[in-house]
C-alpha cells in the first residue's frame, strides 16, 4: 500500500529527528533545556501528524492531526517566546491525502 509505505517513511523520520533534538547537552539551565526537549518532541507530533494528513483517510484522526499541528505550534511559540528566542518561520500544513 503506497500510503501506508509513505506514512511509514515519514514517521520513522520524524521520530529519528525527534530523538535526536532530544538528546540534548545539559546548558546548566533547567527551564532552557525543558524547552529545548520539548521544543524537539513537539516537532516530532507535527511531523507524525502532518504525515497523516498526506496519507490517512480517517477524518476524525485527520482532524485530530490538525488540531496537534495548531497546538503544538502555539506551545513552541510560547516556549521560544519565555526564553525570548526567535519564532520558528510558518508553514502550511497540508490538508488533502496523497492519493496515488
Amino acid at each position: 500500500d503506497p500510503a501506508q509505505a509513505g506514512f511509514a517513511a515519514e514517521n520513522d523520520a520524524a521520530m529519528a529527528r525527534m530523538m535526536a533534538g532530544m538528546d540534548i547537552k545539559s546548558s546548566g539551565n533547567v527551564d532552557r533545556d525543558f524547552a529545548e526537549m520539548t521544543i524537539a518532541h513537539h516537532q516530532g507530533a507535527i511531523d507524525m501528524a502532518q504525515a497523516e494528513l498526506r496519507h490517512g483517510g480517517n477524518e476524525q484522526l485527520r482532524r485530530i492531526a490538525q488540531e496537534i499541528i495548531v497546538e503544538q505550534q502555539q506551545e513552541i511559540a510560547a516556549m521560544r517566546l519565555a526564553l525570548d528566542q526567535p519564532l520558528p518561520p510558518s508553514t502550511p500544513a497540508p490538508t488533502q491525502p496523497v492519493r496515488p
